[in-house]
């Protein structure tokens, strides 16, 4: 063989190589960022190759780069705002969900266009996983509110953690995904249960302005409690379950499109890892 083709031979080989590892660049960066790599087409007057049946497998440690596993800080006490710009707030619902209110709660939420958070107790959300998965397709945040709805600061660490654990199970089976947040029912906290939720990955939220709906006191007073309390960063509580949640759903229907008139961007919240 001449040497001019042995030289155009090394250089094709060359060429070859080069564009297996460029191949294989363009996969991590799809697989970092989630977006796919441009590819161009033949040039005019080429036919387009057929994919090769065989594929060239990575070798083992040649794979894209893992990510550090996300870690949540133990608090000391539960996040009450929520950062943001603007005139952001965040409309959280409890013990959910209940087939005879949840849904029309969904449907206002939908109607304008705007997500809340729903703390659901787990006895009810594993027999409404429809809805779970509804909240989740569109948009909104599912939280662990435990399994039934106990005073915490009673328990021990092990049923604390029976409590949430059974919880995030049910969410995930319904939403694909564990919950990142909780609430402790009744707003009873402790150390235990700041450790354990930071364990299984969920960040503390309490709230900032309370409805008082569970007491049924009439739909204009919780309207006029959101109204007054309506401010940037803050939380507002209202339940979906738990008893007779109608005036509930009938102030939403009330105070919702007059916080979007006003200028207030209803919003949730992102996790911030450490």
């Amino acid at each position: 063989m001449k040497k001019d083709q042995l030289l155009t031979r090394r250089a094709a080989l060359l060429a070859g190589a080069g564009a297996v590892g460029a191949a294989a660049t363009a996969g991590v960066l799809t697989a970092v960022t989630g977006d796919a790599p441009a590819r161009s087409g033949p040039a005019a007057g080429a036919q387009a190759r057929r994919p090769s049946a065989y594929r060239l497998q990575p070798l083992t440690g040649y794979g894209p780069p893992r990510a550090a596993p996300r870690r949540t800080l133990v608090r000391r006490e539960p996040l009450l705002r929520v950062s943001g710009r603007g005139r952001a707030m965040v409309l959280t619902f409890d013990d959910g969900p209940d087939p005879r209110y949840t849904p029309d709660i969904l449907d206002t939420l939908a109607e304008y266009d705007v997500r809340a958070m729903f703390f659901v107790c787990g006895e009810k959300a594993a027999d409404s996983r429809e809805l779970l998965a509804r909240m989740a397709d569109e948009g909104h945040v599912v939280g662990n509110h435990t399994w039934s709805h106990p005073l915490l600061t009673r328990l021990t660490r092990r049923q604390i953690r029976r409590e949430m654990e059974r919880t995030s199970d049910v969410v995930e089976d319904a939403c694909g995904e564990r919950p990142e947040w909780f609430r402790a029912p009744y707003g009873a906290w402790n150390r235990a249960t700041f450790q354990i939720g930071a364990e299984l990955g969920m960040e503390p939220l309490a709230w900032t302005v309370d409805t008082l709906d569970w007491t049924t006191p009439g739909t204009r007073s919780i309207v006029k409690r959101v109204e007054n309390g309506a401010a940037p960063g803050v939380v507002v509580l209202s339940h979906d379950a738990g008893g007779d949640r109608s005036q509930s759903v009938r102030a939403l229907r009330r105070y919702l499109p007059g916080l979007l008139d006003s200028g207030y961007r209803v919003t949730v919240p992102r996790r911030h890892y450490a």
